[in-house]
């Protein structure tokens, strides 16, 4: 069945949580989760929760469980935490949760990233995988790096993801 075919009966009104790993921000203050909620809304999803977690493995797991287990969105948006200092652990938090890792996301937003910021895209760790019945999304901080993913990655693919997921 060819990707047009996939991409035509996809759920539209999408439930989605944003995360913001973060020591610094505050919710007032978190541009990056700020645009991927309005991104949302504006895409015609819904965004049920939008949260700022400290850079901390074990506070980002268990909110990633409980959004994941209790409030139960359709996706998670998760900004920050990705790149190699000794505090970006949103990797290491999240990845032992997935079921399913979808290995092609890093590299195609490395790519993108690479055609904007050239060798720095290296830097990144951007990640994505399935957790329950949750997709989940992990990407750098900054608004040009959610822009990115989410414009040309996340919301053009996120129906038929979750149509896959639902089978």
């Amino acid at each position: 069945m060819s990707t047009l075919l996939h991409k035509k009966n996809v759920p539209r009104n999408i439930k989605i949580a944003v995360i913001t790993v973060s020591t610094t921000r505050k919710l007032s203050e978190d541009k990056s989760g700020t645009w991927i909620k309005k991104q949302a809304k504006k895409e015609g999803h819904e965004v049920i929760i939008h949260q700022v977690v400290t850079d901390d493995i074990q506070a980002i797991a268990e909110l990633t469980e409980h959004i994941t287990q209790q409030i139960c969105p359709d996706a998670v948006i998760m900004t920050g935490g990705t790149g190699i200092s000794p505090q970006d652990v949103t990797i290491e938090a999240v990845k032992p949760l997935f079921a399913k890792e979808l290995t092609a996301f890093g590299v195609l937003f490395a790519q993108l990233s690479f055609e904007e910021i050239d060798s720095a895209a290296i830097l990144s760790r951007a990640t994505a995988g399935i957790i329950e019945n949750t997709t989940v999304f992990c990407m750098p901080g900054s608004i040009k790096a959610c822009k990115l993913a989410c414009k040309n990655l996340i919301f053009p693919e996120l129906g038929h993801i979750l149509k896959h997921i639902k089978e």
